[in-house]
């Protein structure tokens, strides 16, 4: 799937002429949105129009697709490209922020690209700078939590929450319910623990509650999706549900079809 520019173009303008469609998950306390990561195949033209055809207007943007390396006016132009197809960034990561030198490139990275969360994987020593980070460019950053392989840094919602207590409220989680399943954590209740420091909540779903490798396609698993939608209706989330689709990544777009599809149906559920 290639797609030269006047052809990128072509699709952009063409959506943007294109009546908007009201889908579940649109707006509420349920938004959903597209963890680039899911697109890390492709390049930024091409993840854009696969977004578009998913019919999601926000999008939680990898590097792979506006890389940190970029100068300013790359990444404004790259922006510019999503704007154009429609669809909202809201957040920017997952982010690495274990060194000092890490930290302020990012949260520049962040500002030039209007994205008012950093997902990140800080290390522990870093909070304080990053806090002061946090106060300086108004920038929310949500800890991502990465599961039982990551014991010496974030492993749980739970380690993430229990780092930033007492810190400012933009310091705050990215609860990835896959990875928090795999520590044997109830989803469910790390939400209403974390409840206004949750700012973005990553969405997957698992066949095996243990095994990482048993991803499959939203609703075809066993975590408990309605049950974590309606709690996070219930404390009036404000974040977005990023599917971060890792499987399949050659060919990622039926999957996520399938995952939009039934998180669609469950969200029409809950209003009907």
């Amino acid at each position: 799937m290639r797609l030269s520019r006047r052809e990128f173009l072509a699709t952009t303008v063409a959506a943007a002429a294109a009546p908007a469609l009201a889908l579940p998950g649109d707006s509420g306390p349920i938004k959903l949105s597209v963890a680039t990561y899911s697109l890390r195949s492709f390049k930024r033209p091409e993840a854009i129009k696969m977004i578009q055809q998913l019919q999601v207007k926000f999008a939680d943007v990898k590097d792979f697709h506006l890389p940190l390396k970029d100068s300013p006016e790359q990444l404004k132009e790259g922006v510019k490209e999503f704007h154009a197809a429609g669809i909202k960034i809201i957040a920017g990561g997952n982010i690495t922020l274990k060194k000092p030198e890490q930290l302020r490139p990012a949260f520049e990275y962040a500002k030039t690209c209007g994205m008012p969360v950093i997902v990140c994987a800080p290390a522990k020593e870093q909070l304080p700078a990053i806090e002061k980070l946090v106060q300086e460019f108004n920038i929310k950053i949500a800890i991502h939590n990465h599961g039982p392989e990551d014991a010496a840094f974030f492993p749980t919602p739970k380690s993430a929450l229990d780092a930033v207590k007492g810190m400012d409220p933009r310091m705050g989680l990215c609860i990835d319910i896959g990875h928090t399943a795999r520590t044997g954590a109830d989803i469910v209740e790390s939400i209403a623990e974390a409840g206004p420091r949750l700012y973005e909540l990553h969405t997957k779903d698992l066949k095996d509650k243990t095994a990482k490798e048993s991803q499959v396609a939203v609703g075809e698993g066993v975590l408990p999706i309605p049950e974590i939608f309606k709690q996070l209706a219930k404390q009036k989330y404000s974040g977005y549900c990023s599917l971060e689709y890792e499987i399949n990544d050659k060919d990622p777009l039926p999957g996520m079809q399938k995952s939009f599809e039934y998180m669609r149906k469950v969200i029409a559920e809950m209003r009907s």
